[in-house]
């Protein structure tokens, strides 16, 4: 029996997407643009949180991945991973690294965009339980629903982005990062293009080890130590990272396991695993398809720091783990 192929393609945002990006100078036929020099700590930290070219390349800060085939999910996950298909993509382009709040500010001051977060008044923000003696905290007892919580404020009213723009922008429900898609004439990867991005060629991250590089470190910014209650910080970083901390993967792409989950255009279709991946349940009855991890993924807990990883998410839902990046069509 021959294994079902998904063709993939994209078409772009029409009317208001392609009118708004009109903001920026849009080359006929663009070169590639210059790499984002990233990945290391240094390098990160340095980093303004807008690619090179920025404002004049239409593609600035993307990637060119050319059409291939590869196994989409993995044997050894999570049921809602299988089963495993092969999956046939057209070429395009995708961001070397998560959207940043320095991007999605440019976005908001160039149309006014308001968030449903900020129309709603609250997002869903974590807050280590403390543990008591010989006492488990109750399950999601550390998912709260603060006032004042919205892409500007990550954790709540009193928190800022001061100091915080080349990290990745978070807070924001499917269709607040849709918006800022449409309006560089691109859109949300599907569950097919985001996985082949980040397993570049590869078979993807097994679960039974973390990730981590030759040397035994962290590779990825995830959580180390008992979750929910103590992060050893072993990686530097107690929450999201700058993107581009740690090495790219080997399409060049920067923080496609850890950070932040990011979203993809796809429904969430698949079991629920009863122990689930830390995110606030559903509320609205849709939910959307994120993948990648968070944070907030530790071994004892979320082991879906992997590409292979996939999980519901409520789509009308502003969360401070869940962001994303953008594709376009190759031309």
């Amino acid at each position: 029996m021959s294994r079902p192929t998904i063709s993939v393609t994209i078409t772009l945002a029409a009317g208001a997407g392609l009118a708004a990006y009109t903001l920026l100078a849009t080359p006929a036929a663009p070169p590639a643009p210059p790499a984002i020099e990233l990945g290391n700590g240094a390098a990160c930290a340095a980093y303004s949180g807008l690619p090179p070219g920025w404002g004049s390349d239409r593609h600035a800060g993307m990637q060119r991945l050319p059409g291939g085939r590869f196994v989409l999910g993995a044997v050894d996950g999570y049921a809602e991973e299988r089963p495993v298909r092969e999956v046939t993509t057209a070429s395009f382009w995708i961001d070397r690294t998560e959207v940043t709040n320095a991007q999605f500010d440019a976005f908001v001051r160039a149309t006014g965009y308001v968030t449903e977060g900020e129309r709603n008044g609250s997002g869903a923000v974590f807050r280590a339980p403390l543990a008591e003696r010989g006492q488990e905290a109750a399950y999601g007892s550390w998912w709260h629903a603060v006032n004042g919580a919205d892409w500007r404020h990550p954790e709540g009213p009193d928190s800022t982005l001061r100091g915080r723009e080349n990290q990745p922008v978070v807070q924001l429900t499917r269709a607040d990062a849709s918006a800022y898609a449409q309006w560089l004439g691109r859109s949300l990867p599907t569950e097919a293009q985001w996985e082949y991005a980040a397993k570049a060629g590869g078979q993807g991250e097994r679960i039974e080890r973390g990730p981590r590089d030759q040397h035994g470190r962290p590779s990825a910014n995830f959580w180390q130590g008992p979750f929910p209650y103590m992060n050893s910080r072993e990686d530097g970083y107690p929450d999201r990272a700058p993107v581009g901390c740690y090495p790219a993967n080997g399409f060049g792409l920067y923080d496609m396991i850890g950070n932040a989950w990011e979203w993809t255009s796809d429904p969430w279709h698949g079991s629920h695993q009863p122990h689930g991946s830390g995110a606030p349940a559903a509320v609205s009855g849709e939910e959307g398809l994120i993948k990648g991890g968070s944070f907030l993924c530790a071994s004892n807990f979320c082991v879906r720091y992997r590409a292979a990883a996939r999980h519901p998410h409520d789509i009308r839902l502003g969360a401070v783990h869940v962001g994303f990046r953008t594709v376009s069509v190759a031309p």
